[in-house]
């Protein structure tokens, strides 16, 4: 589900590794990405983490046979997958080191909430994003207070609800992105966004993030979007969205071809 590799400079890199699936965020990947941030947070050797994907997405978004699952269990058990999956976006997103995301791939809905989580993002020229949640009844709910935060309400509300494609450098007009790099430059970008913090204090670091968050994301916030999430999961679209997908046939909402 995920691969850590953790060079003699103390830089970790911490890669989904789920490329059958396009890196989807099943029940397994994260609770093993949860499990593995609270780690990293602890390790004194490490000082900067890289967050990564094997093959060619970088994250499809939710696992939909997860979502799926959800709709037919009981309350309480809805309740405590979107509680695991709010914990692990809090987790990274608070981890007191460096998060450097390395977004080779395309990015669709909670790929895109793992791109805005990281300190920095840097992406592929030609790798397509999308908040692709509201084509399927969904909405990106757990995602959503890192997405607000790192693009503002203006600029996420042209993307936030519509479920459209648009291209890394619209990625980076919008904050998702900090730069674009064509594909064979970037390692070397991600080594330029490594390097500075290997000379500075690892303990300064990790206070001056904890101060950059503070007033940031609030628990009403995350509470608020775990109850969206819940609430769209118990509606009637949801299970529509999901079914046509699995059918292959488009949802009842669609408009016909022509």
């Amino acid at each position: 589900m995920i691969r850590v590799e953790t060079d003699a400079r103390g830089v970790a890199t911490l890669s989904l590794s789920r490329a059958d699936k396009h890196n989807a965020l099943s029940a397994e990947l994260i609770g093993a990405l949860h499990g593995e941030a609270n780690r990293l947070a602890r390790d004194n050797a490490v000082r900067v983490v890289v967050l990564a994907a094997d093959g060619p997405t970088f994250c499809a978004g939710g696992d939909l046979g997860w979502m799926r699952a959800q709709m037919t269990t009981d309350a309480a058990t809805r309740r405590d997958s979107a509680n695991q999956l709010a914990s692990m976006l809090g987790a990274l997103n608070a981890l007191p080191k460096p998060l450097i995301g390395r977004i080779h791939g395309n990015a669709f809905g909670g790929g895109v909430g793992m791109a805005c989580i990281c300190d920095v993002a840097i992406g592929v020229a030609g790798t397509k994003f999308g908040l692709t949640e509201t084509k399927l009844g969904l909405i990106p709910a757990t995602i959503g207070p890192y997405v607000l935060a790192r693009m503002g309400e203006a600029a996420a509300r042209q993307v936030f609800m519509s479920s459209q494609l648009f291209d890394a450098q619209r990625a980076c007009d919008l904050n998702i992105l900090s730069r674009v790099v064509d594909a064979d430059a970037l390692d070397a970008a991600i080594e330029a966004e490594v390097a500075p913090y290997l000379n500075c204090a690892p303990g300064a670091v990790a206070a001056a993030k904890a101060l950059a968050l503070r007033g940031g994301i609030s628990d009403e916030q995350v509470a608020n979007s775990i109850d969206a999430l819940i609430a769209q999961w118990e509606g009637d679209e949801a299970p529509e969205g999901i079914a046509a997908f699995f059918e292959k046939r488009k949802p009842r909402w669609a408009m016909p071809a022509g």
